[in-house]
């Protein structure tokens, strides 16, 4: 089924072009022009990622982000403005919105925050399954209590190494750029590089027990990135 994105926009020309080139993404999109239709919207048809402008009638955007927020904290929103300052970009993200994006805009980098706000959404569902636990080979995480076990023994993990480990292992036998790695675990408004992916790796070949000349499970794939073998 196509995911489904709600965008709340009052200009016209920009609301078309959103509507026909997501459309040709291949997404499903409802719309709205006022804040107030937007809301309703947002409830009612349960999109999969909403697309918001800051300069609305009837309602704004930002008071539109804060509502949705309230009741659904993992729905993903994306604020466009054109008030690109950087406290405008603040209490956007305070509010509780994902990303913002100043216009004018580039389509390419619209499409692309989208997507990797999706991937990021598709990635949290699958991890989410009836039971807490995921064993793989020697490994058993706890997700809910954010424990991990090595063989029975306990290890002692930061908070992100937990996270990373946790992809990991609810992702086995796929390969994932440094890139899609840290995406998924450190999210779009993180600014880091390809190193900090190779300096968690390292930390959790250690907390494992993996020899990285010939690991178990974290494997280097050259030119690429990682795999989790199971």
């Amino acid at each position: 089924m196509a995911e489904r994105i709600l965008v709340i926009e009052d200009d016209p020309s920009i609301l078309r072009g959103l509507q026909l080139n997501l459309g040709m993404e291949g997404y499903t999109v409802r719309s709205a022009t006022d804040g107030e239709t937007g809301l309703q919207l947002a409830r009612t048809e349960q999109p999969d990622l909403v697309v918001v402008d800051v300069m609305l009638p009837r309602m704004g955007g930002l008071e539109v982000v804060r509502e949705i927020r309230k009741e659904d904290p993992e729905l993903p929103i994306l604020i466009l403005s054109a008030k690109n300052q950087e406290t405008d970009k603040v209490a956007g993200l305070q509010l509780g919105a994902d990303d913002y994006l100043g216009k004018p805009f580039g389509l390419k980098e619209l499409l692309a925050r989208i997507d990797a706000l999706l991937r990021r959404r598709r990635a949290r569902g699958e991890g989410v399954q009836p039971k807490a636990i995921r064993r793989a080979g020697g490994i058993e995480l706890d997700l809910d209590a954010r424990r991990a076990l090595v063989d029975g023994r306990a290890l002692d993990l930061t908070s992100r190494e937990f996270d990373l480990l946790a992809f990991f292992v609810t992702h086995p036998d796929r390969v994932y750029s440094r890139e899609q790695l840290m995406e998924a675990v450190w999210g779009s408004r993180y600014f880091g590089t390809a190193r900090t992916v190779d300096n968690f790796v390292a930390r959790l070949r250690a907390h494992i027990g993996d020899d990285a000349e010939q690991p178990r499970h974290l494997e280097t794939v050259r030119g690429i990135g990682y795999r989790f073998n199971v």
